[in-house]
């Protein structure tokens, strides 16, 4: 490697929580989610790192393994031993630190809205990002974790920006509107963010200076390629 090309290191962060509100069902990550954009920074030869707040195997959406949800990087990740095994031995949050970053990208699925969205050490992470002009990305629900993300001013990182996430319309199609937490539309609208979003379930991913966001799992290589974008 010559000295003018240094390897980018992007750390992905993954949900720990696994509960989908009281319904007795499961939830986690969504796993196109965490594949298409790990594929597409390794594939770009960048260094991928892996953390959850609990550190160890995060828990996996069960519905994102589901025969109707596979695309070609959830098939080459279902046959990677080596990724999977990074994926079961994730980092704990509390033990990173942003300096060792480039980038930070953060997978959806319905977790993130239980487990990052007032998570005190990820929202100091992000603000770290921010504060070392890197950029940050999330898909689908996981740009819940930028609602309490403020700025050297205090005021809400995603205000005045032009931002997207899973819709409400989404919410309703997968029939959880009444289930998660809060909608995620509403309040990135609430906090001042510009929200955009095209047709439920086609691909978005938008940049706004730091911040990269992307509308669902079919934007989440969308919003990765963004990422290399900012990060080139």
């Amino acid at each position: 490697m010559n000295s003018q090309t240094t390897t980018k290191h992007i750390l992905m962060v993954l949900t720990s929580h696994a509960e989908l509100g009281n319904t007795g069902e499961k939830t986690g990550f969504w796993v196109e989610e965490f594949a298409a954009p790990y594929y597409a920074f390794i594939d770009a030869g960048m260094k991928v790192s892996l953390v959850s707040p609990a550190g160890g195997q995060p828990p996996v959406d069960p519905k994102s393994e589901q025969e109707d949800f596979q695309t070609p990087s959830t098939k080459r990740f279902d046959e990677d031993n080596k990724a999977k095994d990074l994926v079961a031995n994730t980092l704990k949050l509390a033990e990173v630190d942003a300096a060792d970053y480039d980038a930070v990208f953060y997978p959806g699925g319905h977790g993130p809205m239980w487990d990052l969205t007032e998570n005190a050490v990820s929202i100091s992470l992000i603000e770290s990002f921010i504060t070392a002009n890197k950029p940050i990305a999330a898909v689908c629900h996981a740009p819940s974790a930028f609602l309490n993300v403020k700025d050297a001013s205090g005021e809400y990182f995603v205000k005045d920006k032009a931002v997207t996430g899973f819709t409400n319309g989404e919410e309703e199609a997968v029939q959880l509107t009444d289930i998660v937490p809060f909608l995620l539309e509403d309040e990135l609208i609430k906090r001042g963010g510009k929200y955009q979003k095209v047709d439920d379930w086609n691909a978005f991913a938008i940049q706004d200076g730091l911040l990269i966001t992307g509308q669902n799992p079919a934007s989440s290589e969308l919003a990765a390629k963004k990422l290399l974008a900012a990060l080139a």
